[in-house]
């Protein structure tokens, strides 16, 4: 199978965000950033953002490491979900470049809970205990779920209450302003995120993802804090080029709206077919209890990661260009494996052939 579900760093490029590093590549120009579609860029981070800095890495690690570094203050760690991608699936990064610790928060849909992080104000002033001086979380989350602006101005107020600051890593903020109805700027400036780090190589871009500053004192002298954490790209322009693609013309939101389409449409072909779907799908992402016995052959025919062993549980993402064609035949190859192996489903249509 051409296309997989296994995550959207799977997919390719879009054809406008080919179209547009094309055209990025013509002739000479200035280096760093001091290029006229950077400059372009930024002003149109402005229009969509509000009064932002912003400032253009190569990848996601570095621009969560980096956001982070960049809120960083003396004796600090960071507050953020057990699930957090910052905690679970950056190897150690945050850590290890920026001496800060991580507190991961209990939660049980992927989102920060205030209540549960309580607890780690009675840290403060103590001689022995890591104090907090930020707050991170991941829209949409790791699990699926989708903050509210609600929910994103609560978890703001608690920090500005303890003078903490809000981090947002924002991999698939564009799923979830999209599942919602919101603009970027409305899940963001208008919440009271102080740095986010705003993702694009999920949503169609070849590679470089942006960091966007609302609180612009923390911006100050960035642009060495870039270099010295190795994440200065030269040919800056290429990156630049791919981001006034995706906020020109809304691609972004018609990127994410598709990907979130497809997932609901994959719920809906597996649970026809008697799969159970252990998520409320809101952006696009989807977790599914497909068959221990058949997942070797279906990971063999289209990719997806077996996510919770313990759970039986698998995860599916939906890409920019997941077509329904694409589903069906997922689906139907499984309807296929399911019948030859003999397996009924717990719900739903009995495969027994």
């Amino acid at each position: 199978m051409e296309r997989t579900f296994a995550s959207d760093n799977f997919s390719g490029v879009d054809p406008k965000i080919m179209e547009k590093l094309m055209e990025a590549n013509q002739g000479h120009t200035f280096a760093y950033g001091m290029d006229p579609l950077t400059i372009k860029a930024k002003e149109k981070f402005k229009e969509t953002f509000g009064d932002v800095e912003v400032f253009f890495v190569y990848n996601g690690t570095g621009c969560n490491v980096l956001a982070l570094e960049a809120m960083k203050g003396r004796a600090t760690c960071v507050l953020c979900p057990e699930t957090a991608h910052i905690f679970q699936d950056e190897a150690g990064a945050p850590t290890k470049i920026t001496g800060m610790q991580l507190l991961p928060v209990p939660s049980e849909d992927g989102k920060f809970s205030i209540k549960a992080a309580e607890k780690f104000q009675s840290f403060k002033g103590g001689l022995h205990k890591p104090e907090a001086h930020i707050i991170s979380i991941t829209q949409a989350t790791e699990l699926g779920t989708v903050y509210t602006p609600a929910e994103i101005k609560n978890i703001s107020a608690f920090a500005k209450r303890n003078n903490m600051l809000l981090h947002m890593d924002g991999t698939r903020l564009s799923n979830a302003a999209a599942a919602l109805g919101c603009s970027l700027k409305e899940m963001t400036a208008d919440c009271g995120v102080d740095v986010l780090s705003f993702g694009g190589t999920k949503n169609g871009l070849m590679f470089g993802e942006a960091i966007v500053f609302f609180n612009k004192e923390l911006a100050k002298d960035f642009f060495r804090l870039r270099k010295q954490n190795l994440q200065l790209h030269s040919k800056m322009r290429f990156i630049s080029a791919q981001y006034l693609g995706l906020l020109e013309d809304n691609l972004w939101h018609k990127n994410a709206s598709t990907a979130n389409k497809m997932a609901k449409y994959l719920k809906k072909k597996l649970v026809n077919l008697g799969v159970e779907v252990t998520n409320d799908v809101m952006a696009n992402i989807v977790f599914a209890k497909i068959p221990m016995e058949v997942l070797p052959e279906m990971q063999e025919f289209s990719y997806f990661y077996l996510w919770n062993e313990y759970k039986k549980e698998s995860r599916f993402v939906m890409s920019f260009d997941i077509t329904e064609e694409d589903v069906d035949i997922f689906v139907d190859k499984l309807e296929d494996v399911l019948k030859k192996q003999s397996i009924c489903l717990s719900e739903g249509t009995c495969c027994a052939s």
